[in-house]
């Protein structure tokens, strides 16, 4: 089942051009992960591998301060804080599992279990649950 984009920018709270910055972030990351992967490029690390959805982690954190800022100054002060309050959550939530992924498989220690690196994507699909039923 697909979704439609106006489904996706209700569900997730991310704007349109966020959703497309984080479709980009994945297709360079693809890419990147293809060359590491068939040796092509053996030479680069996981860290920069990653670097594309780092990147645009830390764009989107910009661009929903400036949007929060905004709806702050129009008098929206509580969608403002919700927005920032739930996008913030999210993209920490997305930055924690990627930093732990990259850790383990640069390292390959013990320590680090997958369930451990899975856990924050287990809390953020809860989340997701639970402001999809609260959107329809």
């Amino acid at each position: 089942m697909l979704f439609s984009l106006r489904e996706l920018v209700q569900w997730l709270g991310f704007a349109t051009f966020e959703i497309f910055l984080h479709g980009l972030a994945l297709l360079a990351f693809s890419v990147l992960l293809v060359l590491k992967v068939d040796g092509a490029a053996a030479a680069l690390s996981w860290w920069v591998v990653f670097v594309p959805f780092f990147a645009a982690d830390g764009l989107s954190t910009y661009f929903t301060t400036i949007v929060s800022v905004r709806l702050f100054q129009d008098g929206e002060k509580r969608l403002a804080v919700l927005r920032l309050f739930w996008i913030l959550t999210i993209l920490s939530l997305k930055f924690v599992f990627e930093m732990l992924l990259c850790q383990k498989l640069v390292e390959h220690t013990r320590e680090l279990w997958y369930g451990l690196i899975m856990s924050p994507v287990f809390i953020l699909l809860q989340l997701l649950m639970i402001r999809a039923c609260r959107v329809n």
